[in-house]
């Protein structure tokens, strides 16, 4: 019988609809509830492509036993973090505190004043490697509220006040300068892996926010370090199994140093991200391969993760049914055995995909995929000493094994559209779509923005987090829906000159001022009216995607530039003192506070293209302003001041002329403007270009 998720819109809430478990949404009427039948509350926080909740789902929320003890002693809240990163900031930030360790499924006990007092994460069904029973963990908490509520309500008021007191003091910190940044490049440097690429152990995340600084420090001080860094990592990750080899796109993370065998969920997030990294590293070297991985991974968002309405889709499953065993197992889409490989390509292609994809008799990794097909399966990769193949020979079996692959059990999505990593991804299509001159991923960039207006957007230009099919949610847009949404406006703005990107920017910065700004300039997660929690979530720091704090920091900065504005740019100065404590502690945490402050310390740059829209010069200088590798530049390209009076939706057009006659630019930083152009290959020396 269905619980009360069952008229949700979240896909993981769904997934657990039908469980014996009587689950809550979050909602006042659930803690109401603990307190008229003086029980405790227990939060289940975690999101529908995790494997760990599908694990700890089918071990204990599937199970009878486990549901009725649950259903008895406690009020069950299920929440899906990507639809309440709010919520799930906050009680994580309480399980680190308490256990130096986070991660999903988070399990939480709280009081019905939602005052946490008990955490932890998987728990499984029985006793092992030193973790309690789930059912052990639910008795000795029943235990020690029945038994000790004194003590427990203590513990719950005690860590509530402990988290007000991480109160963050940023503001007065100052502007991150050349000094800082230096420091940051230095910390980086040594937690680099030079033999694997990427930072620090197993398990090893794509490092996208760090990317995109180190590529922005080269291009502001020429530093090859920083340079090598980042092309390694790339193309140590593009050779791995983290990367899919097939149909393109990354994997959330790799479970080992190398980067072989990933962890399978495919995340928007971390698509979108690293999709603008291999391009913008295309833009700094030439590279081959990374065009390649830019391309192939916005195709495979496009192909994938892209909804009918014009959206893209949060995920795709790490699990799905094994062909053979008929199993649901992690990975099962995507692994290989040698024999896979001949039945679908013959002995002579099969062996040549082997050696080329590093495809062993034994098998790359064992676990769950490996067993369910009786071991020898593979993650296909790149070996740097794979043989030497004809590239269309290489691309043929490609098409056969990617046809084979798509005949088996795929990968559950999760359909629902969140608004800040659909601003990611229209900011990543937008510029490959340009620089690699795809029209069609810029009309894929567009569609997108187009749903965040009329889906998302209210009538106050106040952004709801989620959709699903068409229909928003309920949820209430969190800063990083604000400034990655706005970050994904500029961009397209940039590259199409169409204006009114610039202009729904300008809504949603200037909300970011208003209801997500403290007095001293740093940044609160959630706005000043919305829903009250223990505590009012507050991260500077990255996770698997920028921190609201500084995606807001950025758009500020980019809208500033374009517009002129210096209380945008005053803001976005105080919101980046905390570049300047962090950065040189930990700059793994806070890349992408650090790509702003490149861009600050750069100007950043302004450039306005002058011209008629259907003059081929006018088009060359525009491709040229938009592969300069000043950090953070910002492109205005539009009719000249003769032709509409006044520059247009677009401040930085406004008094620009062509000069000759000509289509002409004009680049400008730190108030000082270099002289008009009409050269593309000067206006490449006035922005950095290396040209591919």
């Amino acid at each position: 019988m269905p619980n009360r998720l069952a008229n949700e819109t979240s896909p993981y809430l769904l997934q657990h609809a039908g469980n014996p478990v009587d689950w809550w949404p979050w909602s006042p009427e659930a803690f109401a509830e603990a307190r008229e039948r003086g029980v405790p509350v227990l939060l289940s926080v975690g999101y529908s492509s995790c494997h760990w909740c599908h694990v700890m789902a089918n071990e204990s929320f599937e199970d009878e036993l486990s549901a009725a003890y649950m259903n008895e002693h406690f009020v069950n809240i299920k929440v899906d973090r990507e639809e309440r990163p709010d919520i799930d900031a906050v009680y994580m930030e309480a399980v680190q505190a308490a256990t130096g360790q986070g991660g999903w499924p988070m399990t939480v006990f709280l009081t019905a004043d939602a005052e946490p007092f008990y955490f932890g994460t998987y728990f499984p069904p029985e006793p092992r490697h030193g973790m309690p029973s789930f059912m052990q963990v639910l008795e000795g908490v029943r235990t020690a509220w029945e038994g000790r509520r004194e003590e427990v309500d203590e513990v719950a008021q005690k860590i509530v006040r402990d988290l007000a007191g991480r109160q963050l003091d940023y503001g007065k910190a100052g502007v991150p300068g050349p000094e800082e940044l230096g420091q940051a490049l230095l910390g980086l440097t040594r937690e680099y892996d030079a033999a694997r690429g990427g930072f620090g152990g197993a398990p090893k995340f794509p490092p996208s926010m760090v990317l995109e600084f180190l590529l922005r420090h080269h291009a502001r001080t020429g530093s090859e370090g920083a340079l090598q860094m980042a092309a390694d990592t790339c193309e140590a990750m593009a050779r791995g199994g983290i990367y899919d080899q097939l149909g393109g796109g990354f994997a959330r993370y790799s479970v080992d140093r190398e980067w072989v065998v990933p962890h399978f969920e495919k995340m928007l997030y971390d698509n979108a991200l690293l999709c603008r990294v291999y391009a913008h590293l295309w833009r700094a070297t030439g590279s081959d391969l990374a065009r390649r991985v830019a391309l192939e991974t916005a195709d495979f968002m496009v192909r994938e993760l892209r909804t009918e309405q014009g959206g893209f889709a949060s995920a795709l499953d790490a699990d799905s049914e094994d062909p053979d065993s008929g199993e649901h197992v992690e990975g099962a889409y995507y692994a290989w055995t040698s024999a896979q490989l001949r039945e679908v390509l013959g002995e002579e292609d099969g062996d040549l995909a082997a050696a080329y994809f590093g495809v062993t008799e034994e098998g790359t990794f064992g676990g769950d995929v490996s067993r369910a097909a009786g071991g020898g399966k593979s993650v296909l990769q790149l070996p740097q000493d794979g043989p030497v193949v004809d590239a269309a020979r290489v691309a043929g079996i490609r098409q056969r094994l990617l046809a084979a692959r798509d005949r088996r059990p795929a990968p559950g999505r999760d359909d629902k559209v969140v608004a800040a990593w659909n601003g990611l991804a229209i900011a990543a299509l937008a510029e490959c779509g340009a620089y690699f001159e795809r029209p069609d991923l810029v009309e894929r960039a567009t569609e997108a923005a187009d749903l965040l207006v009329r889906v998302h957007m209210d009538g106050r230009a106040r952004l709801a987090r989620t959709s699903r099919d068409g229909q928003v949610g309920a949820n209430a847009g969190v800063l990083e829906d604000y400034g990655d949404v706005a970050d994904g406006f500029l961009a397209l703005a940039s590259v199409t000159g169409e204006g009114v990107w610039l202009e729904f920017a300008g809504f949603l910065v200037d909300l970011v001022l208003d209801r997500f700004t403290a007095e001293d300039g740093s940044l609160y997660d959630t706005a000043h009216d919305a829903e009250q929690l223990i505590r009012r979530p507050q991260d500077p720091t990255d996770t698997a995607a920028p921190s609201g704090w500084t995606a807001a920091a950025g758009a500020l900065l980019s809208y500033a530039a374009h517009t002129g504005s210096e209380a945008h740019r005053t803001a976005a100065e105080r919101a980046l003192g905390v570049v300047h404590a962090l950065g040189p502690r930990v700059p793994r945490f806070i890349g992408h506070g650090l790509s702003v402050a490149e861009a600050l310390l750069d100007g950043p740059r302004e450039v306005a293209v002058v011209g008629h829209p259907e003059d081929p010069d006018r088009a060359a200088l525009h491709r040229t302003a938009l592969l300069g590798t000043a950090p953070g530049a910002v492109v205005a390209v539009g009719l000249p001041r003769a032709a509409d009076g006044s520059g247009g939706e677009f401040p930085l057009l406004a008094e620009r002329t062509l000069v000759r006659d000509l289509p002409t630019a004009y680049v400008c930083r730190h108030f000082v403007c270099a002289r008009p152009t009409t050269d593309p290959v000067e206006l490449a020396e006035q922005l950095g270009v290396v040209r591919p």
